[in-house]
């Protein structure tokens, strides 16, 4: 006897419904979390700049406080010489939210125009750069891994307009003898837009040639260090203006 296939999918609906029960999970309860939009940071976030102060900052070499300029609009602003800034604390897998903007008055062309970055644990840099009508090396622009993946697309806007990034970067596994197993993963959204959808880093940015190395050279400093765990992140001084404001970071991992 032939039974009708809306009869077969009729009888087979209650061993649907007990296979499907047994697969709901109640625990652990997902922590609530208040999101306010907008680029406002959420409950959860650590909050590295809010325009008060640069307490959560240092300066990479010597520890102190950075001599960056911190403006009335509750921004902060790139003394060019200065030196590179670090966050105090260390991290991995995070959620970045930070906003940037370039000095319209600023003179200079395709790498000197507009020019700083985002050094993850200290070694993996996503570029920063006036990209709006400043032709450079694609994997050099505002968006791009730099040197190592251009943006899928220019979603700059003019100089002296606020930029915002989102950022989820993923760190690189090792082994308990340091041997690689997976590499780092970016994604990257420019203004509300991807720019780099789950996209693998290389390696480290400032070396001939992109690598991992279990034991490295943090970005501008000396003397090898454990880079296999968590790092600072750092923000670049490379001699131009550029202005932050409201950079928070969710913690995605327990390490």
């Amino acid at each position: 006897m032939r039974i009708c296939p809306l009869l077969s999918i009729i009888l087979t609906l209650p061993g649907l419904a007990l296979a499907q029960a047994e697969r709901r999970v109640f625990e652990p309860i997902p922590e609530a979390v208040t999101a306010l939009g907008s680029g406002a940071a959420p409950s959860d976030a650590i909050v590295l700049f809010d325009g008060s102060d640069l307490n959560a900052w240092q300066h990479i070499r010597t520890g102190n406080q950075p001599a960056w300029r911190i403006n009335d609009d509750r921004s902060v602003t790139v003394v060019p010489g200065t030196g590179s800034i670090e966050t105090r604390r260390s991290f991995a897998d995070i959620q970045l939210h930070l906003e940037w903007r370039t000095d319209p008055a600023e003179q200079g062309e395709g790498q000197t125009l507009g020019n700083s970055g985002i050094f993850f644990q200290s070694l993996y840099e996503v570029q920063i750069l006036e990209s709006f009508a400043n032709p450079t090396y694609v994997n050099g622009q505002a968006g791009s891994v730099y040197l190592q993946h251009a943006p899928l697309v220019n979603a700059s806007r003019p100089a002296g307009e606020w930029q915002s990034y989102d950022i989820i970067y993923i760190s690189p596994r090792w082994d308990e003898r340091g041997n690689l197993q997976a590499p780092a993963y970016v994604t990257l959204f420019h203004n509300g837009v991807l720019v780099q959808n789950h996209t693998e880093i290389l390696g480290m940015t400032f070396t001939p040639e992109p690598e991992y190395q279990a034991n490295c050279v943090p970005y501008q400093l000396e003397g090898e260090r454990d880079c296999t765990g968590k790092l600072p992140l750092r923000l670049q001084d490379h001699g131009q203006l550029v202005s932050f404001r409201n950079i928070w970071i969710r913690e995605l991992d327990n390490r």
